[in-house]
């Protein structure tokens, strides 16, 4: 299927708006996300239980609050509120980060990582809720690999901006680049909800969802196939947040300066975006068409089995690569997220799109706020008691490879969940 007939007549103004949004969202994450690491390179991945610890009680707190918020507000409301409140946010934090040094980087951390969280979590989540809202199934597997492109346009942008900017005007000028950034995403979906609006083709996904303030919660126990991502979650996550906390400690060691830490954080976002963004450009959109959205969740976790399986047979050894010495770590980091991004994330929000509305927004929600950050601060709290117990770098990558052999099982049976709607065709 070529570009033309993946996208059908009177698509192409919706595609270009929600790429383009999802573009700017991206590159407002990607100009923060090194400012954030930087401060957890700072501290090593012994800080990180703590970071996410007070990141859980936070989405806990934040959650049902959610919940209220779409149950009560219509979703232009809802976009205008959380995308403005960011925003805010952002310059508030702009004199911390002006007094770094004099307040610390565990101190300024525990605020500031748990905040870029909870902004990543909720503004990425609302907007794919809001995509799930003004697309069929059937037009999520044409598109939403096209919708996901734009967002890696912005992945790349954003760590090119924050690694050129960052020598010339210092860490918090950043903060009012990237809330800038946000804004104009905000304008864009504005657009695009006045352009359904005045379709009516989705009138009843306008208005507030109702339902109770927990529901998100509900659903992800009571229903099949969120029950089966929530499960997927913690599994892939616990293999992502190993590698994130030891590469933590990797640039604890290399980087003492917090503009080197930016800049080593930003290339290596860089390099897990273009990874992202060639699979959405070849593989991925083959994937979706041709063999359904449960094969781009399978084969990540496939890929990550074997990669993983390296590590608990070599340890993590420095590579030659394009003339480079990589440690295997670091290819690991690459391939993992730049998979997730790929390739996971299409796959599993065009999935999300056979399900009601509610589930939409509040389970989905709950799972990639709640339940991500619950495995983060299990996860880490973990990787100290291994440390402590002897478990070397080969131990946790066959810990982690068995947890990608347990995640492609588990992802093969939530895309075959009962409770999935039948899929629209895609003509």
């Amino acid at each position: 299927m070529n570009a033309r007939r993946q996208v059908a007549s009177g698509e192409g103004r919706s595609l270009t708006l929600s790429a383009l949004a999802f573009f700017f969202v991206m590159t407002s994450y990607y100009i923060i996300r090194p400012v954030r690491d930087q401060l957890s390179g700072a501290v090593g991945s012994a800080g990180l239980p703590g970071f996410y610890a007070i990141t859980l009680v936070v989405m806990l707190l934040l959650t049902p609050v959610f919940g209220w918020v779409v149950s009560r507000f219509a979703r232009r409301r809802v976009l205008v509120v959380s995308y403005v409140f960011f925003a805010a946010c952002l310059a508030a934090f702009v004199p911390a980060f002006v007094h770094q040094d004099q307040i610390g980087a565990r101190v300024l951390g525990n605020v500031f990582f748990v905040w870029v969280s909870v902004f990543n979590l909720f503004v990425v989540s609302l907007f794919w809720s809001f995509m799930a809202d003004i697309y069929d199934s059937g037009q999520a597997r044409r598109l939403f690999s096209l919708i996901a492109l734009g967002g890696m346009g912005g992945a790349l942008f954003g760590p090119t901006l924050t690694s050129a900017l960052v020598a010339s005007i210092g860490v918090a000028p950043l903060l009012v680049v990237s809330a800038f950034v946000l804004l104009l995403a905000l304008v864009l979906l504005l657009v695009l909800a006045r352009d359904d609006e005045a379709s009516g083709a989705h009138a009843s996904e306008q208005n507030a969802i109702g339902g109770s303030l927990l529901e998100g919660v509900k659903s992800a126990w009571r229903k099949p196939f969120l029950r089966n991502m929530a499960l997927l979650m913690l599994l892939s996550d616990g293999i992502a947040t190993m590698a994130y906390a030891l590469m933590a400690d990797y640039t604890q060691t290399h980087y003492p300066m917090k503009e080197a830490r930016t800049a080593f954080y930003a290339h290596l976002d860089l390099a897990i975006n273009v990874l992202g963004a060639g699979l959405q450009l070849t593989l991925t959109p083959y994937i979706l068409r041709r063999f359904g959205a449960g094969w781009g969740l399978v084969l990540p976790s496939v890929v990550n089995f074997i990669l993983l399986g390296m590590v608990a047979m070599f340890g993590t050894p420095d590579l030659a690569m394009l003339g480079f010495s990589v440690s295997l770590l670091t290819i690991v980091q690459i391939s993992t997220r730049g998979l997730t991004y790929g390739m996971t994330k299409p796959a599993s929000d065009a999935l999300y799109t056979r399900m009601p509305r509610e589930a939409r927004y509040k389970g989905k929600n709950f799972i990639e706020t709640t339940v991500w950050r619950f495995g983060d601060m299990v996860i880490t709290s973990g990787l100290q008691i291994l440390r402590g117990f002897g478990v070397t770098i080969a131990g946790l990558g066959l810990i982690c490879a068995a947890l990608s052999g347990l995640a492609t099982v588990v992802a093969h049976r939530a895309s075959r969940a009962p409770d999935l709607e039948p899929e629209d065709d895609l003509s």
